[in-house]
């Protein structure tokens, strides 16, 4: 590859990423403005019209959330079958769920498990026998990991598994 050659490559790989960082802004709020028309029309009119379209949203986008999420029991074969790739090698997925009130606390403490490298026995014993939060007891067993980023990464990834 001759100097000119290389040179172009690197330049147009800065181009890309500068564009890249220029249009975030943009795409991101494109994505937040049209979920918040969308989700609009859901919520009551004797809500201040001056909210902004976050705080408005939020109460819909949380119920659909939770009743789609309270639809769908631990025990349900398709949430056992997205989980089991999280869970460690071997695990029995259906003992691995017993015991769990919903789906979504199922799902949190196998993403928080693989994430923070917590075994996940250890987790559901604190969050189910010693009614401990699963943040508490991840803290309890690594307290120098951010146990606040990392519960968020955990409850989005359980989401998307949920609503798979």
């Amino acid at each position: 590859m001759t100097f000119g050659k290389a040179s172009l490559l690197g330049l147009g790989f800065v181009g890309a990423v500068a564009l890249g960082v220029w249009m975030a802004p943009y795409v991101t709020d494109r994505t937040d403005g049209a979920i918040a028309s969308a989700d609009t029309a859901v919520v009551s009119s004797s809500e201040p019209t001056r909210a902004p379209a976050r705080a408005r949203r939020a109460p819909a986008v949380e119920s659909a959330t939770l009743s789609r999420i309270d639809a769908v029991p631990p025990s349900s074969p398709d949430l056992q079958a997205r989980l089991k790739p999280v869970l460690a090698p071997g695990t029995r997925v259906e003992a691995a769920a017993e015991g769990f009130d919903s789906s979504e606390q199922f799902a949190i403490v196998a993403h928080l498990a693989r994430n923070t490298g917590v075994p996940f026995v250890l987790l559901k014993h604190r969050v189910l026998d010693q009614g401990v939060s699963p943040a508490e007891a991840v803290r309890m067993s690594k307290p120098n990991v951010d146990t606040t980023l990392e519960l968020n990464r955990a409850r989005a990834a359980a989401h998307a598994d949920i609503w798979g």
